[in-house]
């Protein structure tokens, strides 16, 4: 969903907070009247804020002219806490009845001046409800949570703070006495009281929605409403706020990951890990690496909760199969041991995630993982046919940065990727995923290995394949794609080039030398320290050149560790050469084209653009027409 946070708080400026709450919160919860205060003579500059922002974003907005729409003063004076307590907006609110618009039939016939049919959604950029409900609480909640004082110790330093879940929880990363960084995470409390009807009301909805309801689990959404009937069916005096703390429970506890499910919701967390019970949980962290987390399981809740994720994966986990590697319906992987049949602290677990919009060239740069030269480079590589293997070790960013440099592929080129679990993210429609399958039985028949999928995808003519990571006979599979002309891209675990080769000629790999010479590009990543933080550089780019049963590199591009910089290191490079022939170009025209494209990158970067759709429209003009002007 685009985030039109800020545009729309630039436009709610006159916020005054309320504390009218009579909910038991703890100073972990925002009420309810602390939300933004806005009258009327507001409404153009929100509306103009939000069609600036999806103009901007999307450029889904087609020539809508006096959209006139009136923001209903009322709403905004329950949201500042102006009118009775039961008149609050609850939880669940319909964005169209705060935008004053009733009807499509209304829209359509022109009573909010719009010509065309208006779809208020689309010109949002929304894609589902939960962006409508997101959206809803970005306007009516600060853009930052509100510390309250003693919530966090005195001598504890505040290094940042954000919502997770707006406006029940949010994220707090603090460095404590002993200079140590914490992640902690605050939800609303919960009275005795309201887990009892908690409790109750999850009995009550699990029976109408299990046994009553022939929808799957994964289908069904819990109703606010409902909820909200069930509670003030056994308590009449519970008010609108504590039915949003019972229905946010009841939600994070059904549809999400339970105490976990803040986590869940952090597009800034790449590793959730649980060593065992009594330990707290770790996360990586994008800016802040690892990090402790104030949630702990006992042993009886952990084993619970590991057999609930797998349960999530569709995968059996007992102690006769303690070992479970499964892919969530989110698309996060989890690593999973039951008990302490294999580990000795007992029940843990590891989830992986991946962010919802991929990696995108723009991102590598951004976080100084390439520079715009050495990227530009790739694309031209990519562009005439190089194909490349990313090497690095575990959480080096290689599935990343294959993500991003796929984005150089030409828009209609067919692709086939072929993966263990799905990571990959790419816009292309001409594009087949294809993941492994393992089977449920014991004999092991039913099994789909990547040997199997590479095999099948040769016979589908694809131009680009790519394999997720290579580690046994798949390897030679996909070299000998490389060597019957379709350009491949994979990754490898391994610390450097001549780890890479070594693995790759040796036992259980054994790619004969002689098919090195279709491999063209090792793309070198690595794990570094920089000033006490871990961060992904490019190590290296090299060009591989296999002559008479010998393997050589070319570096063509290094990093410098000390300035955090990158050098050009070639003075003649065979794919340059290879490009030029091809082309009929001199060498300075080829490094021309390397320099346009240099600018290409830096454009996008200097004007935001971010999302892999727009990027990869951008590209696809630069393919059509060679050049590509930005509007300033």
């Amino acid at each position: 969903m685009p985030d039109t946070t800020e545009k729309i708080h630039e436009a709610f400026k006159s916020r005054e907070p309320e504390k009218t709450g009579t909910g038991e919160y703890d100073s972990t919860k925002l009420q309810n009247s602390e939300k933004t205060n806005i009258s009327d003579n507001k409404s153009a500059d929100l509306i103009s804020a939000m069609k600036s922002t999806s103009d901007k974003i999307n450029g889904r907005l087609k020539s809508v002219s006096g959209a006139g729409l009136k923001l209903k003063t009322n709403i905004f004076k329950q949201a500042s806490g102006e009118t009775k307590e039961e008149d609050k907006i609850k939880k669940k609110s319909d964005l169209k009845t705060v935008f004053g618009m009733k009807t499509k039939k209304e829209t359509e016939a022109g009573k909010t001046g719009v010509k065309q049919k208006f779809d208020l959604k689309k010109f949002l950029g929304f894609k589902t409800d939960e962006d409508e409900e997101e959206l809803f609480h970005k306007i009516t909640c600060p853009l930052k949570p509100e510390i309250k004082p003693g919530q966090i110790p005195d001598s504890y330093e505040i290094l940042d703070t954000y919502w997770l879940n707006p406006p029940e929880a949010y994220a707090v990363i603090v460095k404590d006495e002993k200079n140590n960084n914490q992640y902690l995470v605050f939800e609303p409390k919960i009275t005795e009281k309201d887990l009892l009807i908690l409790e109750e009301t999850d009995s009550q909805l699990r029976s109408i929605l299990l046994y009553d309801s022939k929808v799957k689990k994964e289908n069904i959404n819990l109703d606010f409403d409902l909820v909200g009937r069930i509670a003030k069916s056994l308590d009449p005096k519970i008010n609108d706020e504590r039915v949003n703390v019972i229905y946010y429970y009841l939600r994070r506890n059904f549809n999400g990951y339970g105490k976990l499910d803040p986590l869940m919701h952090d597009e800034n967390i790449e590793d959730i890990t649980c060593n065992g019970p009594d330990i707290p949980v770790f996360i990586f962290h994008r800016k802040y690496s690892n990090l402790p987390v104030n949630i702990i399981f006992e042993t009886r809740e952990l084993n619970k909760y590991v057999l609930k994720i797998a349960q999530k994966a569709d995968k059996q986990l007992s102690l006769t199969a303690p070992l479970v590697d499964a892919a969530l319906p989110e698309g996060a992987r989890a690593q999973i041991t039951y008990t302490d049949v294999v580990s000795s602290k007992g029940s843990s677990f590891t989830i992986r995630k991946f962010k919802a919009d991929p990696m995108t060239p723009v991102d590598l740069i951004d976080y100084g993982t390439y520079d715009p030269e050495i990227l530009a480079f790739i694309w031209l590589c990519v562009e005439n046919r190089k194909s490349a293997i990313v090497v690095g070790g575990t959480a080096s960013g290689k599935t990343s940065m294959m993500n991003a440099f796929s984005l150089f592929i030409p828009h209609f080129a067919k692709i086939v990727s072929i993966e263990d679990t799905r990571e990959i993210q790419m816009p292309h429609k001409n594009w087949l995923p294809m993941k492994t399958r393992e089977s449920a039985s014991e004999s092991g028949k039913g099994n789909v290995d990547m040997f199997s999928l590479l095999k099948t995808a040769l016979r589908q003519r694809p131009e680009y394949i790519i394999v997720g990571e290579v580690r046994g006979a798949e390897a030679q599979t996909l070299f000998q794609a490389m060597n019957t002309g379709h350009t491949t891209y994979s990754t490898l675990h391994a610390g450097g080039v001549e780890q890479a080769i070594n693995r790759l000629t040796t036992n259980p790999i054994n790619v004969p030398v002689a098919m090195f010479g279709a491999l063209d590009l090792f793309i070198i990543q690595q794990l570094q320290y920089i000033g006490g933080r871990m961060v992904r550089r490019c190590i290296t780019i090299d060009e591989v050149i296999a002559e008479k049963g010998d393997i050589r590199y070319n570096v063509l591009y290094k990093w410098n560790p000390v300035e955090d910089s990158f050098r050009k290191i070639y003075t003649d490079s065979k794919i340059i050469n290879d490009i030029s022939y091809s082309h009929g170009w001199t060498k300075e025209e080829t490094l021309k084209q390397i320099e346009i494209r240099k600018k290409v990158l830096e454009g996008l970067l200097k004007h935001g653009v971010r999302r892999s759709d727009e990027i990869t429209a951008v590209f696809d003009e630069f393919t059509k027409s060679g050049k590509y002007e930005f509007e300033e």
